[in-house]
């Protein structure tokens, strides 16, 4: 059986969005960002990923697809 590699804890992940960009597209909108917002953001895309990733693991492919997100 394979072994599962750990999860790296959420306050020590590197950060997947560019801040700058999320906050201009919101202020876009007339809004403002909360600068705890990047990083639930980023852990939301945390969390699609290892649920795309699991997907494809499951249909023994190494490669993450469209439809896997």
């Amino acid at each position: 059986m394979a072994k599962k590699k750990k999860k790296a804890a959420k306050g020590s992940r590197e950060q997947l969005i560019i801040a700058s960009k999320v906050k201009a597209y919101v202020r876009q909108h007339k809004m403002m960002t909360a600068s705890d917002a990047i990083v639930a953001l980023s852990d939301q895309i945390y969390d699609i990923l290892d649920r795309a990733i699991e997907r494809s693991q499951a249909n023994r492919r190494t490669t993450v697809r469209p439809q896997d997100l």
